[in-house]
């Protein structure tokens, strides 16, 4: 298979992976009845303090439980792993940058839907690990092109 052939088929395949996600992260995020999303709250709920609700799930771990604490730290690096891996797979945006303002702004829109519809809350912490997850996935990313340029590099030298 030709090289441009090659990347035209990882583009085409990291755009339906792109979709895919996306798919996954609105239903996740939104409406999935694992994190509390099946009712809707009757007040607005908010957090606006940088660090506050990191703080209290690290403060309180033994009381919520190594589970609670784990999912709400790590998971929401995580859960935005693939979107800053999959972004400059699907896209022409590949530089960190853009990695951070998507990341931040697919945060951004998915915290706001939370609070307009009060299903979950809006959380300036969240934003934050969603974000890092994001940075976190592109830089795996990076380091995995990286890779493939150079196995791709040794193997063309090693059929001459």
């Amino acid at each position: 298979m030709s090289r441009n052939k090659r990347g035209k088929g990882m583009r085409l395949l990291g755009k339906v992976l792109f979709v895919l996600y996306i798919g996954f992260i609105i239903y996740f995020l939104l409406f999935s009845d694992l994190y509390g999303r099946a009712g809707v709250m009757e007040e607005y709920r908010y957090n606006l303090v940088l660090f506050k609700e990191i703080k209290r799930f690290w403060q309180y771990r033994e009381q919520l439980g190594w589970y609670a604490m784990f999912t709400n730290l790590f998971g929401n690096v995580i859960i935005f792993m693939p979107f800053g891996f999959f972004l400059p797979m699907a896209s022409k945006y590949r530089s960190f940058f853009a990695a951070v303002f998507y990341s931040f702004t697919l945060s951004l829109c998915v915290e706001t839907f939370q609070l307009l519809t009060k299903v979950g809350s809006f959380d300036v912490d969240d934003l934050l690990l969603n974000t890092i997850g994001g940075v976190a996935g592109y830089i795996i990313f990076v380091i995995c092109a990286a890779v493939r340029r150079r196995h791709v590099r040794l193997s063309t030298r090693k059929r001459r």
